[in-house]
């Protein structure tokens, strides 16, 4: 073996281990970012925070907002939660958790009252029921209570960002569906009306969040395989 061959492998061990201190995700990370987006999703797998699915869907506009709203509160209620777990007593473990939730989602509250008060009249009381969505509390107590602050902050994020993917789809097609506009811009042209179609009025009440909730919810166990357990 040549010495020119020798002194280059220390040099690509060297670049290995500098290149993993750069990573900022290892595998268990990235799957527990990736896992809640498709093969384990809150919404579709899971059948976790649909009463926001029903409430806030009418318009995509208002369900982005409920979108960034839930995925703030739960990526630093994970992160704040998993950085107490070792100072939290078991017996009061709960009522901590729904202090530091309730926390966080009056400061969302507060923000958008601030910065986007239209929105946050639209919203109304559904940003004060992020705190009894049962995706935050059961992460914070199945997840952060038990891992590292940086791998429940991505826990967080991709709950979030799973239960977001769904919530945002449900909202297009009943905003189309229902009211023929997209982000308030009308998509459907008139054209279309002069020949006798409608909107189809059931997609803006409740049983049109069902209907296109389950529809997705079959979609994405039908390719995926995947089915919740009974």
């Amino acid at each position: 073996m040549s010495k020119r061959a020798v002194l280059e492998k220390p040099k690509e061990k060297k670049e290995k281990t500098s290149e993993r201190k750069m990573s900022f995700l290892d595998k268990k990370d990235k799957a527990v970012l990736k896992d809640p987006l498709w093969d384990n999703n809150p919404i579709t797998l899971q059948v976790l925070g649909i009463c926001s699915a029903l409430a806030v869907t009418t318009q995509v506009q208002v369900a982005l907002i409920m979108c960034i709203a839930v995925i703030a509160v739960l990526s630093f209620s994970n992160l704040i939660i998993s950085l107490l777990r070792s100072f939290i007593p078991s017996n009061i473990r709960i009522i901590v958790m729904l202090s530091v939730i309730s926390s966080l989602v009056i400061i969302v509250d507060q923000i958008l009252r601030a910065y986007f008060f239209d929105m946050s009249k639209q919203l109304s009381v559904f940003v004060g029921l992020i705190i009894t969505n049962c995706i935050i509390l059961g992460r914070a107590e199945g997840f952060a209570s038990s891992n590292p602050p940086w791998r429940s902050f991505l826990d967080g994020l991709g709950n979030g960002l799973g239960y977001s993917v769904i919530l945002l789809l449900v909202a297009f097609f009943r905003e189309i569906l229902g009211n023929g506009t997209f982000f308030g811009l009308t998509v459907i042209p008139a054209s279309f009306y002069q020949l006798g179609y409608q909107n189809i009025g059931l997609m803006i009440l409740p049983p049109g969040a069902f209907l296109v909730l389950g529809f997705l919810i079959w979609a994405q166990r039908s390719v995926s395989k995947k089915y919740e357990e009974a």
